[in-house]
């Protein structure tokens, strides 16, 4: 792994992801949900869910980038606001 001159934030940026993907496989087997519909007006899962907060994250954040709101980090305070928002009515 040398070769991808890993840097510890790129390291647990990963890990976190990996850690999401395996606990939310875990929900889906030991407590196996239905869709249901939110203010979209589309079923979603958890994992659906999961999806569409991780993609608005990585906007917010590309947004945050360019406009200089603040410093970046937090971005992610902004990030979680939208996470729960999204976990909750989505």
């Amino acid at each position: 792994m040398a070769w991808m001159a890993w840097t510890v934030p790129t390291a647990l940026f990963f890990a976190v992801i990996a850690s999401l993907l395996i606990i939310f496989t875990i929900l889906a087997i030991k407590y196996p949900e239905t869709p249901r519909t939110g203010i979209l007006r589309i079923e979603t899962t958890r994992g659906d869910r999961l999806f569409i907060t991780l993609l608005g994250s990585a906007f917010i954040n590309l947004i945050w980038l360019g406009l200089e709101v603040a410093p970046q980090p937090y971005a992610l305070l902004a990030c979680l606001v939208y996470a729960v928002a999204v976990f909750r009515w989505v």
